[in-house]
């Protein structure tokens, strides 16, 4: 759906896209992640074609963004809608007048904007606000208002610029889930651009961190968390555990949703050992829950652990 090789943006002598190779695939919900000025609103306007970049490709559906002439790059637009933390809706008109916006700015006929928001409204869940004006509403209403209007012209891509931010956490929950409603129901390809990590992990399958406008890594979501790249103690604004130095410690991973939640007291009983559990991270990624657990063995009771572990097919790894 889209790829990105070899991509560079300046803005004079600095430096904020370098070297970014990534592809996102149709029916994705890829996330872009990194502090602030690594780079991910630059990557999306570039995306949209709102910004320019100097080498590289960037390619979706096959087209070179780079090759569009004027009138081509306004049709191409049309295929991304976009959304924002700060909602930028019109205060004075309606909800429904918000909605219907795109429709008239490309002179669509008065009957098919009228069943378009109508069915809008329905998907957003906002159909009693019809007339209501955005100071009426509430912030996850507001934002609910504006997916609506990025999805107006039908696109095949939905930008997410920070797009919860502003929201307190049960709001950006139900947002999330109306994402994920969309992408499911409507099969359109969505990117989020954040630095909430429980965003990443509730809604997105995929995703790229960026640091000082490089990609540092990319891959499924559940796969960054428990392998822990160095990068991602940048972005969760953390410094790497410290554990017991006497003893062995193992992280066992959970990365299957087949995993036995009872690892732990069944491989005590088998192996006849005493483990302390030093560190534990499990957490919800999208329908499952899914991280790790870190226990500090014994040395003399090593080669017993190892043994069960490896004999039941259970992921570990010396930590």
């Amino acid at each position: 759906m889209i790829k990105i090789s070899n991509l560079y943006k300046a803005y004079g002598d600095l430096l904020v896209l370098d070297n970014v190779n990534l592809e996102i695939k149709k029916g994705d919900i890829y996330g872009l992640v990194g502090v602030s000025g690594a780079g991910k609103s630059t990557l999306l306007r570039c995306i949209n074609g709102l910004e320019s970049y100097d080498q590289g490709t960037l390619t979706v559906d096959g087209v070179d963004i780079k090759t569009l002439n004027r009138y081509e790059l306004r049709k191409f637009r049309s295929n991304i809608g976009m959304i924002f933390q700060q909602f930028s809706l019109l205060e004075r008109k309606t909800v429904y007048e918000n909605i219907a916006l795109p429709l008239q700015c490309w002179k669509y006929k008065k009957a098919d904007i009228d069943k378009k928001v109508r069915e809008l409204l329905e998907l957003v869940e906002l159909k009693d606000k019809v007339n209501i004006k955005p100071r009426e509403l509430s912030g996850g209403q507001k934002q609910r208002v504006a997916i609506a209007r990025a999805l107006t012209l039908n696109p095949k891509i939905l930008l997410c610029d920070e797009a919860t931010s502003a929201l307190d956490p049960n709001i950006t929950k139900s947002i999330l889930q109306l994402l994920r409603k969309i992408n499911k129901e409507l099969q359109i390809t969505i990117i989020i651009v954040t630095h909430q990590m429980p965003v990443v992990k509730q809604v997105c399958s995929n995703m790229s961190i960026l640091s000082k406008g490089k990609v540092e890594v990319s891959g499924r979501v559940e796969d960054i968390f428990l392998d822990k790249p160095k990068i991602l103690y940048e972005v969760l604004g953390k410094e790497q555990e410290y554990l017991p130095d006497n003893g062995i410690n193992i992280e066992i991973l959970r990365r299957e949703k087949s995993s036995n939640n009872s690892i732990l007291s069944e491989m005590a009983i088998a192996t006849q050992t005493v483990f302390s559990i030093v560190l534990g991270s499990l957490d919800h990624y999208q329908d499952d829950i899914k991280g790790s657990i870190v226990i500090n063995v014994q040395t003399e009771d090593r080669e017993k652990i190892i043994n069960y572990l490896n004999m039941h097919n259970i992921e570990w790894r010396k930590f």
